[in-house]
């Protein structure tokens, strides 16, 4: 399972990992409970891969705020979303200091967390985006 199979649909809560598409619909299966469903074409869904969080300077992806809580939580869920604002905006800024607060909002940040936790809830391979990562760094090395 990689990011490039896991979506997020609007209006309905989790994770789903995409099975199989055809021109009118995408079957997914909910990361949570198994639940099978069609995603009809005009529903709004974005794959983890293509989301990115502002910061003051660029957008940084999901894989990299993901590897980010991995490494510092060492695959562990690392706190209760029900906290105060800003004991999350807190945390979150020990993952990626440069955010843009002025953009990114407590609602977006409680996301990346509530993502993040369903990852680490259904086994997710968090190594995979350690070698992605790495591999991308080779890239532009190269350059």
């Amino acid at each position: 399972m990689t990011l490039d199979e896991i979506i997020a649909i609007t209006g309905k809560p989790g994770l789903y990992k995409i099975l199989t598409q055809n021109k009118v619909n995408i079957i997914v299966e909910s990361l949570a409970d198994k639940k099978r469903f069609p995603v009809m074409a005009l529903q709004n869904v974005s794959t983890l891969k293509d989301i990115s969080i502002y910061t003051y300077e660029k957008e940084v992806s999901l894989k990299k705020i993901f590897l980010n809580i991995y490494t510092k939580e060492k695959g562990e869920i690392p706190l209760n979303l029900k906290e105060k604002g800003a004991v999350l905006a807190k945390y979150f800024r020990e993952i990626l200091p440069e955010y843009d607060e002025e953009r990114v909002y407590t609602s977006n940040i409680k996301k990346v967390f509530s993502w993040y936790n369903a990852l680490v809830a259904s086994n997710f391979d968090f190594k995979s985006l350690e070698e992605l990562e790495k591999d991308a760094k080779d890239t532009s090395d190269e350059k």
